[in-house]
């Protein structure tokens, strides 16, 4: 066995030793005159040792694993318990032959037998005399061969010189017992307690940190003499390499610094994680060095990687910045430098997938597919910055996947709504506890390449605080010309993001940062009329509820008439998302009425429909009647699109007060005093009396105080609804107006015209007043959403008041 210090004394305790007398290690002259008289038999069952070899009166344990090893010590241990232990010239070899061992080896005998749990079996045995192998006799089921005693050449009891030799080794052992830390005590009270001679040679020679070759030497040696003489050498030099041992140990004890000592700790550390499974630092490293090469990245990037790996390299494991370090390095190597997905180019088939997902919205889709077209000419095109602008519920976010689909690029997503952190979008300095990369280049992160479609959602609500404007940061994002260097300050290097293909959503275009605005291209997503939302709703929104709600296509019908009255009766808005939830509740009714096994009819009709959503709730949203002078219809752009808005005026007597009401903004309160000012300076083209003005009060009101209201485009509706009070004439039927005043009578264009048309179209309008600079505004609209409306274009108030009012005076009219 390998030995690890000079004296090894089996795991044998001082109590085994003095209560033990059939395991004590040591022999008497008379114990060793009696193995001497002992006839050695004339064939041994021979157990090959591996490393380690037994010299005669030693005890030792041995660990069999081995079949034949186990079986022969078996054997002998129910006969006679006498084996021949010898060892084996090439440790590896698993079933040597008698060429594999040396010649001579050692007569044992087998004091304990011991099962391990492993399944192995200790047997711990005692040496008594040498042998030679004479021949061999049986080979299975182990090794049996004839041998001849070796003789032991003694000297003379009166050699002196034999005697001195004997004297230094056991004062030698003594000494190296006390002065190496890693030998027992009672090693020092087995070496004073010897008797004999060649035992003393034979037990130092056994424990000594020798190799297997040089202790088999010493076996051999026949000259007791010799073999002592060879034992002191052997001592000696070990002797002098434990001093020089010490004496470096004792110099370097003092001069260890603490970075030394936590070197060490390091190194103990590592080999402990390899043994647990764990990865350790130098192999997370080159790891990391392996990962580096199959990057694309230029060459001022890998020049900064391999800076930092190398800092990192440097650093204390046990440190907070290493973890810093490492997730550095990380998102150097997961990042998609340089690494692009192919685009599709086939514009047909991308046609097809916008028209798949989307109906109508077709100015948005010929942008797309404009984009493609020159990105194929192209192919080094940079991407615009494109800022899908309109209402809820349009369909500007599902576009972008669109898009993605249609580019064959991946897509990603952030909601910038509420985010007022300038490190969201920047990333944080990694110095700092908790550092991470702004959610821009995190997202590329995850996407895997360099070039997704890349939607920024509702970039219109982000804010402000202490903590920076995430708008100012985003303009570097956004801006063609810089963003092929994106400084992130985690990342601390430029990342090309001029391949991207930013997508924006917004609702309102007055809370975009002006700067910001100018960098993107804006593309307006007006709302939906009804035939398109009942499209919209057979193809995409009833189909997605049947399948959510777990429901078969046959088990629930809505036919179109129904579809109109949801969207009438029960949504107010440019878009579908409300729709959406009606159409929900009706799918609902539908899976209990399944799932309770309750009689129903698949096919809903108007009933039904009150049944489930109740009576209907947006029909008073029509226009109003025209019995009542001074109320007209006005047409209102809201974050929801276009609306209908009814502005009514009233007289009382008084003394020329104007009172306006209706949770009005400033720029509506302007428009009612311009027009008010404007009718005072013109009563005689309109046939008023000027003493109205001194002896009656005017009230306008807005319905539905509660929603607060603003904007110029109320001007000619207040105008007409005043000199309609004024001359108690009526206001033509079915008419809605939209357009801001001038104190001159002139009337400005107005925006928001598409939703305000589709405003009036869901109120059963069918004449519209319009400046006549938003006739360019009609001419960008589809003709079918301008399907049963009569638009009149004008450019002076007394144009308006000539289309909007009646000559026929109301019923009851007031004389003023």
């Amino acid at each position: 066995m390998a030995k690890s210090n000079i004296f090894n004394i089996d795991n044998l305790s001082s109590q085994d030793i003095e209560e033990d007398a059939e395991l004590i290690p040591l022999m008497t002259t008379e114990d060793e005159e009696l193995i001497n008289k002992e006839d050695l038999p004339e064939v041994l069952p021979i157990l090959p040792l591996k490393n380690t070899v037994l010299f005669p009166g030693v005890v030792i344990p041995i660990t069999a694993g081995r079949d034949k090893s186990i079986q022969l010590i078996n054997d002998a241990n129910n006969g006679d318990k006498i084996i021949g232990v010898v060892t084996q010239k090439n440790e590896e070899k698993e079933q040597p032959d008698l060429e594999d061992i040396n010649k001579v080896g050692v007569v044992a005998r087998i004091l304990r037998v011991l099962k391990m749990p492993d399944g192995n079996t200790t047997v711990i045995i005692q040496g008594k005399k040498r042998f030679a192998i004479n021949e061999l006799v049986e080979s299975e089921p182990y090794l049996k061969c004839s041998v001849l005693e070796v003789p032991e050449k003694r000297p003379n009891l009166v050699d002196e010189e034999f005697s001195a030799i004997i004297d230094s080794i056991k004062d030698l052992s003594l000494r190296i017992i006390k002065d190496s830390p890693n030998i027992p005590s009672e090693a020092s009270f087995a070496i004073k307690n010897i008797e004999s001679s060649s035992f003393l040679v034979n037990f130092v020679s056994s424990n000594m940190n020798l190799d297997v070759a040089d202790k088999q030497e010493l076996l051999e040696t026949n000259d007791l003499k010799d073999r002592a003489l060879a034992t002191l050498k052997y001592m000696n030099l070990e002797f002098q390499k434990l001093e020089l041992k010490n004496d470096i140990q004792s110099k370097v004890q003092n001069d260890m610094s603490q970075q030394q000592r936590e070197y060490f700790l390091h190194q103990q550390m590592k080999t402990i994680q390899e043994e647990l499974g764990g990865v350790s630092h130098e192999s997370e490293i080159e790891e990391m060095r392996q990962r580096a090469k199959s990057k694309k990245w230029d060459k001022k990037v890998n020049e900064h990687f391999q800076k930092e790996l190398a800092k990192m390299q440097r650093m204390n494991p046990q440190v907070a910045e290493f973890s810093i370090q490492r997730n550095y390095l990380d998102l150097f190597l997961d990042l998609p430098w340089n690494e692009f997905s192919k685009d599709k180019f086939d514009l047909n088939k991308a046609q097809k997938i916008l028209d798949r997902d989307h109906y109508g919205l077709e100015d948005v889709k010929r942008r797309i597919i404009e984009y493609l077209a020159v990105l194929k000419l192209r192919n080094d095109m940079k991407s615009p910055i494109l800022c899908l602008y309109g209402p809820p519920g349009v369909g500007k976010t599902s576009l972008g996947k669109s898009v993605a689909e249609a580019l064959g690029r991946e897509y990603v997503r952030i909601s910038l709504g509420g985010l007022r952190d300038e490190a969201e979008i920047r990333g944080h300095r990694k110095t700092y506890i908790g550092a991470m990369p702004g959610r821009i280049i995190q997202s590329l992160k995850k996407a895997g390449t360099s070039n997704p479609v890349f939607v920024l959602d509702e970039i219109d609500k982000l804010s402000n605080s202490h903590q920076g404007d995430p708008s100012s940061a985003l303009l570097e994002v956004l801006d063609p010309e810089q963003n092929s260097e994106f400084h992130d300050n985690f990342l601390e290097l430029g990342f090309d993001l001029s391949k991207v293909m930013f997508i924006a959503t917004s609702n309102n275009l007055g809370t975009i940062q002006p700067a910001l605005r100018d960098r993107m291209e804006i593309i307006n997503v007006n709302g939906y009329t009804i035939e398109e939302k009942v499209e919209i709703a057979k193809r995409h929104l009833l189909p997605k509820q049947i399948k959510e709600h777990g429901l078969k296509k046959n088990q629930i019908k809505i036919g179109k008439p129904q579809l109109e009255k949801i969207i009438e009766g029960y949504t107010r808005e440019s878009g579908v998302r409300g729709l959406e939830k009606q159409i929900a509740k009706v799918v609902r009714y539908i899976a209990k009425s399944i799932a309770m096994e309750e009689e129903h009819d698949a096919k809903i009709n108007n009933d039904k429909l009150v049944e489930v959503l109740g009576p209907a709730r947006l029909e008073r949203n029509r226009y109003e009647n025209n019995d009542v002078a001074g109320v007209v219809t006005g047409l209102a752009w809201t974050s929801v699109g276009g609306d209908i808005l009814f502005i009514e005026s009233i007289l009382s007597k008084g003394k020329g007060n104007l009172n306006i009401t209706g949770n009005l903004g400033k720029v509506m309160k302007e428009s009612a005093t311009i027009a008010m000012e404007y009718i005072k300076a013109n009563s005689e083209n309109f046939d008023i009396n000027p003493d109205v003005f001194s002896n009656y009060n005017v009230h306008i009101h807005v319905p539905e105080g509660a929603t607060p209201k603003d904007g110029p485009s109320a001007g000619i509706t207040m105008l007409t609804s005043l000199v309609s009070l004024f001359t108690q004439r009526k206001v033509k039927k079915s008419i809605a107006m939209t357009g801001e005043i001038t104190l001159r009578g002139k009337v400005l264009p107005v925006g928001g015209i598409k939703e305000k048309i589709l405003a009036a179209k869901r109120a059963k309008v069918k004449e519209i007043i319009l400046c006549a600079d938003n006739k360019k505004d009609i001419e960008e609209i589809k003709a079918d959403y301008l399907k049963g409306l009569k638009f009149h274009f004008v450019s002076d108030m007394s144009e308006v008041l000539e289309i909007a009012l009646t000559q026929q005076k109301v019923k009851n009219a007031k004389v003023l």
